[in-house]
Formats: structure tokens, C-alpha cells, sequence
């Protein structure tokens, strides 16, 4: 692994820790550029912001959120981690009543930056909605 590789790879850790600690004044210091795009739902959180408003409405519906097992992958452009992410359904979600029942889903992210840079510049989050929907009994 190059040095360059090596430096991206420990921010993204640190991006990952930080969030299950819900210490995210951690996680906006490993950006570049705060940026989540979520392809599953089409939602696009450009800026400090409005990624602030991504934390307190996605831990309001699963205050527990958390990733696990997360497994690397070094890019050119970045860093690839597939990982389980998991909750309780504890809050309101768009307009559902919080169930009380717990998901786990696959997913993966690609953690970009800058040519040469080590400050995340976007995470963009790959996943099925559905199989966590399922799980929360708002889907069939």
C-alpha cells in the first residue's frame, strides 16, 4: 500500500469510528469537503450543513446506529469499505412511527478525495432500501 493509500485508508477509519461514537465534529474534520450521497434514496447532503441535519435525522430514527465489519479496499481515487450497518428503529422515518425492530444491511461506500488529498471529499453509500425496510416491517 503506498504512503498516500495508507494516510486515506486511516481517515476513513477514523470517519467510521467517529460515527459510531456520534462524535461528529470528528467526522466533519475528516472531510475535505462534507458530502454523503445516498444512492439507494437519491439523497444528496452537500455541505457542513445540511450533513449536520443528515446526523440528527438519521439518529433520531436509529439512535443506535452503528457500522461493523467493515472491510477495506484501496482505489485510486479513494477508498472502498463494505461494511454492516446497524440499528434500532427508535425515531420517526420519513413520516413512519418508529417500530422498535432492530436491521442489519450489507453496504458499501466510496470514501473520494482530491488527487493527492486526504480529506474525504464525498462519501457516496451503496445499499438495498428494501432489505432494511423489510427488516424495520414498513416494506413487503
Amino acid at each position: 500500500m503506498s504512503d498516500l493509500g495508507a494516510r486515506r485508508e486511516a481517515v476513513v477509519r477514523e470517519h467510521m469510528a467517529s460515527e459510531n461514537d456520534h462524535d461528529f465534529d470528528r467526522t466533519i474534520a475528516t472531510f475535505a469537503h462534507p458530502r454523503y450521497e445516498l444512492m439507494a434514496s437519491g439523497q444528496v447532503f452537500d455541505g457542513e450543513d445540511e450533513v449536520r441535519r443528515y446526523f440528527v435525522t438519521s439518529r433520531s430514527a436509529f439512535p443506535d446506529q452503528h457500522n461493523e465489519n467493515a472491510v477495506l479496499h484501496q482505489l485510486d481515487a479513494g477508498v472502498l469499505a463494505e461494511f454492516d450497518l446497524v440499528g434500532t428503529h427508535l425515531g420517526p422515518l420519513a413520516g413512519a412511527e418508529p417500530t422498535g425492530r432492530p436491521f442489519r444491511a450489507r453496504m458499501a461506500a466510496l470514501f473520494l478525495f482530491e488527487d493527492g488529498g486526504v480529506g474525504i471529499t464525498c462519501e457516496r453509500v451503496y445499499y438495498d432500501a428494501g432489505t432494511i425496510l423489510r427488516q424495520l416491517g414498513l416494506g413487503s
